[in-house]
């Protein structure tokens, strides 16, 4: 038995802890328990409703294995580990309504400003781990793409809808060929068909994901369009679809979850690109020019 304080003291007791750790570590698990973590992050909700056996059989391994996780990851069973999924579930359901009852109860004296210095303490946490986490190569390499695209698809629905109505002002103002993927006579599955392998989509979309977002943008990959996406994790079905993605962790104030990193870097990426495209133009040369 594991008798290690300095251990048991590391163990994640939150969700948002426990997936980071998830990340950090999944490329040093064995192949087992790297394919149930994975099956973990990418169902949440079955892990928290679950037994052993329904999960183990939904996510193709022996029972056993889901005990292996949670030791390997520091937790003294699978039903240790199960309670943090069953924790988030209890964070997640609650209502509007019931996150304002909680928010008032933790306010103190002078609600208002306590509220806004909430907000803005969890958007600048969001940004700075943004900043320290983004890397740039895959920033130049995702504007390269979409900098040579036709058409640029936006996917994104629910919350990760602002972020594509940005985009979509963005790309209007700087003459960039778009389209956003949002109808509200539901044709989205026949918006997407005309997008070819000459385009490029960027696709939004954090736990609980959004269904439509996740098959539209599998389409588009399986048809050989390059799909740019911004999610929450390296097991977010929506990275395994994606030719290149952006890890975006936002922090949350009394269960209402920032935008500000993901909206930051949507900010940048029309930019980018309008740039892009700019020098690219410069460097051709002249029709009609003598060498």
């Amino acid at each position: 038995m594991d008798n290690d304080p300095k251990r048991h003291a590391r163990v994640p007791r939150d969700f948002e802890s426990l997936r980071s750790t998830i990340i950090e570590r999944k490329a040093n698990m064995p192949k087992r328990l790297a394919q149930v973590a994975a099956f973990a992050l990418g169902n949440p909700d079955e892990i928290a409703f679950g037994t052993t056996a329904s999960i183990a059989a939904a996510s193709d391994v022996q029972p056993s294995t889901l005990v292996r996780l949670a030791h390997h990851l520091g937790y003294g069973g699978f039903s240790d580990l199960q309670s943090i999924f069953r924790e988030r579930l209890r964070d997640r359901t609650l209502s509007y309504e019931e996150r304002l009852v909680t928010l008032e109860q933790s306010s103190g004296d002078d609600e208002d400003a306590n509220l806004l210095s909430g907000f803005i303490a969890a958007a600048n946490q969001s940004v700075n781990r943004l900043a320290a986490t983004v890397q740039s190569d895959t920033f130049t390499k995702a504007v390269n793409i979409l900098a040579g695209a036709e058409t640029i698809y936006l996917i994104a629905k629910r919350r990760s809808y602002p972020l594509t109505a940005h985009m979509t002002y963005a790309f209007s103002k700087l003459n960039i060929r778009h389209q956003i993927v949002a109808s509200p006579n539901g044709v989205d599955p026949e918006m997407v068909q005309f997008a070819t392998p000459r385009d490029a989509a960027i696709a939004a979309s954090f736990s609980p994901y959004a269904a439509d977002s996740l098959s539209q943008s599998q389409e588009l990959a399986d048809r050989g369009v390059p799909v740019i996406a911004i999610t929450d994790s390296a097991f977010s079905p929506l990275a395994a679809c994606a030719t290149h993605w952006f890890e975006v962790a936002e922090a949350d104030f009394a269960g209402f979850r920032s935008l500000s990193a993901s909206m930051a870097l949507t900010m940048a990426l029309p930019v980018a690109i309008a740039e892009r495209r700019r020098k690219r133009q410069q460097s051709k040369p002249v029709k009609g020019k003598m060498e």
